[in-house]
């Protein structure tokens, strides 16, 4: 997961290193709930955001390909920078981001969401759908604002 934020080893590792850091000293905050690969990866995931923020000046370019074209199903020919992809994930709603994050970003299919967050197939079937909706008027608008 970090390597397709960052495409560099040491960077990825760092962001690793840190993630697993911040799971050790507090894995007593984990409540039984849900899987703990889950939660592991959540952590890992604001490790990633963390990183970006705190080296805002090393900002690293994805294209929209890499992480949300699937979800706005359009070709949006502007990178942006990671740091702005995850805060328009950030306005999602947060059960339509966590779907969106695990399905688009971190590649976990329906059924397996589905029983990490407790909700049928279905459910997050519209989750992803109600995200790529939201994100592609998010990108429309921020495009606009930017011409």
């Amino acid at each position: 997961m970090c390597l397709k934020h960052t495409k560099d080893k040491e960077k990825s590792l760092e962001i690793l290193n840190d993630g697993f850091f911040k799971v050790f000293t507090k894995i007593h905050l984990y409540k039984n709930t849900g899987s703990f690969e889950g939660w592991i990866r959540r952590i890992i995931y604001h490790s990633i955001v963390d990183y970006f923020r705190a080296n805002k000046s090393k900002k690293a370019f994805v294209s929209p390909d890499e992480l949300i074209y699937e979800a706005v199903n359009e070709r949006v020919t502007d990178k942006l920078a990671v740091d702005d992809l995850f805060s328009l994930i950030h306005q999602l709603p947060k059960a339509s981001q966590d779907v969106f994050v695990l399905f688009a970003v971190e590649g976990y299919k329906h059924e397996e969401i589905a029983s990490t967050l407790g909700i049928s197939v279905g459910t997050s079937k519209w989750h992803l759908s109600n995200a790529r909706r939201l994100l592609k008027e998010l990108i429309t608008r921020r495009k606009e604002r930017f011409k």
